[in-house]
């Protein structure tokens, strides 16, 4: 069985406090069903506070707004750790972004190493914008220091 911690530990921390791939896993408001998506201006305020940062026309929000509990799962160095909290919006809009985005903080519960048993991660996940490398980086810069603010 995997070791059960209630906060972050540094290694995550110090990861998030950078843009990285995760998975948001939340229920459908819906179907009630899971659902799962790939998100990537998360940041961890400290080691027991995530946010992140989506558009205002996603149906993540009815999401959390309905059913608060989430899970996010995080590529780190060799593993997979879910992260497992309630969350809440904070800003709607989300401040000094030019775009309308909400601001959702999720307070840590539980930390899990949800990676199988015998394995670990060889390669971390990678991706990249498709988008204008100025514009992202600008959007990035200003989307995470609004966070940080929120």
């Amino acid at each position: 069985m995997a070791e059960v911690i209630v906060s972050l530990s540094d290694a995550l921390l110090k990861q998030l406090e950078q843009e990285s791939f995760v998975l948001l896993s939340t229920v459908d408001a819906e179907t009630g069903g899971p659902t799962t998506n790939a998100i990537s201006w998360v940041y961890a305020v400290d080691n027991k506070t995530l946010r992140f940062a989506i558009d205002q026309r996603s149906r993540l929000i009815a999401n959390v707004t309905q059913n608060p509990k989430v899970t996010i799962s995080i590529f780190s160095e060799g593993s997979l750790h879910a992260v497992y909290g309630t969350s809440e919006v904070i800003a709607s809009p989300l401040a000094e972004v030019p775009i309308k985005l909400v601001c959702i903080e999720v307070k840590v519960d539980t930390v899990r190493d949800a990676m199988f048993y015998g394995a670990r991660i060889s390669v971390m996940p990678a991706y990249e914008k498709t988008y204008d490398k100025r514009a992202a980086d600008k959007l990035d810069g200003q989307v995470f220091a609004a966070m940080r603010k929120a």
